[in-house]
């Protein structure tokens, strides 16, 4: 019931709410920027562009190519990278930016300025697109339409769908609908208890969302539900499956209609890496922006008492099971994209990407075929492939720039040095205390 009255509210706040016909952030940067000298990693998969040369007008992707054969328009500003490494910023898609502050979660911190400081902290650490999948507002949803000026695009999703049956999960896609979420998500999980739908509603929801013609994810946990979801049409697989290796017919149920998986492997670490002090607290770069009140929390024995429990170590084993999959997925050639599950306390936004890339290569993946799940196959993903998440002609100009290549150790993505969002530069935030 709880659930029905934030997703009829959120349908109340947002009445009358056009979308916007542009991706987030859609004139957020005027004039040209032509960026020289750099390594380009274009997010597509293809070969490092040694020398590159990428003209940026009106904060998209003009041209991109060899210093040797791209004309440089006159009077325009050049930035010279020589020595540097320049990417896409990476799209997470499976993030949630909403009504979490610190180790604190509640509505009353779903508010604009929580939002937008949440997508902030994003950007600095290189993230300058997030798929809010669940909770959203109608401060996310605001925030989505708005051109995204030193943070990083939002795309919201609303509330989760719980409905337990057909009809009533029906209803509330439905309400989704009127302020025209980007995602719809629900949960069929076995592990969450009163909180997991049964699957004849969850197949009701994705049938009303493509009535809406609106994608549906779907969070979940065992390999049986994941069979049965993909029979029924879900669009996206938010989490891995963790109860055992996926199987042929996972496989080909994925493949026929191009169904990404999103492994979260960072969610399944959250649940207990804080039993003792993790050696990420030590990491400058976590320390940039990191909230140190909540670190210091974490600290606490009675915080890492809290994480010594049997489900925190079962998910131990869950993690090995999760990354197995990671490996089987993309050797049988399904897609995968990057995403953390942020946003809840204890899952640090921004850096919590840094580190799923770290897992992923650990799995098995190259550096080359994470940084594409983090970029162009992860923009793909949640459809919206061409304007985010590639240096190509037409996208959005969000980059990355590194002082070391992320393609000879993925560690290197903590070189970042600066960051783009539609051509223009981030401006300096200062570092947490």
């Amino acid at each position: 019931m709880r659930m029905l009255h934030l997703v009829v509210g959120l349908a109340i706040v947002c009445a009358g709410m056009a979308p916007s016909a542009q991706p987030p952030g859609a004139a957020a940067s005027g004039g040209s920027l032509v960026i020289t000298g750099a390594t380009v990693v274009d997010g597509t998969g293809a070969p490092p562009l040694a020398n590159g040369v990428i003209v940026i007008r009106n904060g998209r992707i003009a041209t991109v190519g060899p210093a040797s054969s791209v004309r440089i328009p006159d009077g325009v500003e050049r930035l010279d990278l020589r020595g540097k490494t320049v990417l896409p910023g990476f799209v997470n898609a499976h993030g949630h930016a909403n009504e979490t502050r610190g180790l604190q979660s509640g509505p009353q911190f779903n508010t604009r300025e929580n939002v937008e400081r949440q997508l902030e902290l994003y950007a600095q650490y290189g993230v300058t697109s997030v798929f809010s999948l669940g909770g959203d507002g109608a401060p996310g949803l605001v925030l989505r339409d708005e051109p995204a000026r030193g943070r990083a695009r939002l795309f919201v999703s609303g509330a989760i769908v719980s409905g337990k049956t057909p009809e009533a999960a029906a209803a509330e896609v439905d309400v989704l609908a009127a302020p025209k979420v980007d995602w719809v998500k629900v949960r069929v999980d076995g592990h969450l208890g009163a909180g997991s739908m049964p699957l004849p509603a969850a197949k009701a929801a994705i049938a009303r969302a493509h009535t809406h013609k609106l994608p549906l994810a779907a969070h979940l946990y065992y390999l049986a539900d994941a069979h049965q979801l993909l029979r029924d049409g879900v669009d996206l697989i938010a989490h891995s499956v963790r109860d055992a290796d996926v199987d042929t017919e996972f496989i080909r149920l994925a493949r026929a209609r191009d169904v990404c998986v999103v492994p979260t492997l960072m969610r399944e670490v959250s649940t207990y890496v804080y039993e003792s002090e993790p050696a990420f607290f030590a990491d400058p770069f976590f320390l940039r922006h990191a909230d140190t009140a909540a670190v210091e929390q974490l600290k606490t024995p009675a915080r890492q008492q809290a994480f010594r429990t049997p489900a925190a170590q079962a998910n131990k084993i869950a993690l090995e099971r999760a990354s197995r999959n990671v490996k089987l997925l993309k050797d049988a050639g399904v897609r995968i994209a990057m995403g953390t599950d942020s946003g809840p306390a204890g899952r640090f936004q921004g850096y919590f990407e840094h580190l799923e890339l770290e897992l992923m290569v650990k799995a098995g993946l190259t550096p080359m075929q994470t940084i594409v799940a983090a970029t162009g196959d992860s923009a793909r993903c949640m459809k919206k492939a061409g304007q985010i998440g590639t240096i190509q002609p037409g996208a959005w100009a969000d980059l990355v720039v590194y002082g070391a290549s992320p393609l000879d150790d993925i560690r290197n993505t903590r070189t970042l040095e600066q960051v783009f969002v539609a051509g223009a530069p981030l401006p300096a935030i200062a570092p947490r205390r």
